[in-house]
């Protein structure tokens, strides 16, 4: 079997994870668009190499659309899911940079919640596996499960 394919069904916490952050990722994308351009720009790294301002607008279109896919392609699940957590590693050195030099955005405004944050990513990589359908659970006997419970009576 593929790692982007599962013929398993998800579990209802996981397709309620793929909504939540399908929502979650397109009104992020939308923001990076608009209202919240700036506080995304100071997420910058200074040693980043490309324009600030290019790199919140890219962002923001990835954004918009792996909540999109998300939403609307609920049998891609594995692959959105985790096109979204290499996604959630790759930005990850913006919220590094943030702490280590000391921008205030989104409310970050003290080297405590900046730090604070950057515990949330690995839980946001989590997040976006487990709407993946990752990992696939197991029974007993070694066959795969991902959200039904094993059944007695399989062989």
């Amino acid at each position: 079997m593929s790692v982007l394919r599962t013929s398993t069904p998800p579990t209802r916490s996981q397709e309620v994870t793929r909504l939540t952050l399908g929502a979650f990722m397109a009104f992020a994308g939308v923001s990076h668009l608009t209202f919240a351009r700036q506080d995304f720009q100071a997420q910058v790294p200074g040693w980043f190499p490309l324009d600030e301002d290019l790199v919140v607008l890219a962002s923001g279109v990835v954004e918009i659309g792996l909540g999109a896919a998300l939403l609307a392609l609920p049998r891609q699940r594995r692959l959105t899911g985790i096109a979204l957590a290499a996604f959630y590693v790759a930005v990850f050195p913006g919220n590094i940079g943030q702490y280590v030099e000391g921008v205030d955005a989104f409310g970050l405004d003290t080297d405590g919640k900046r730090l604070a944050r950057l515990f949330g990513q690995p839980a946001l990589v989590a997040a976006a596996l487990w709407a993946a359908g990752l990992p696939e659970r197991r029974d007993r006997r070694g066959s795969r499960h991902v959200g039904d419970a094993p059944r007695e009576d399989r062989p």
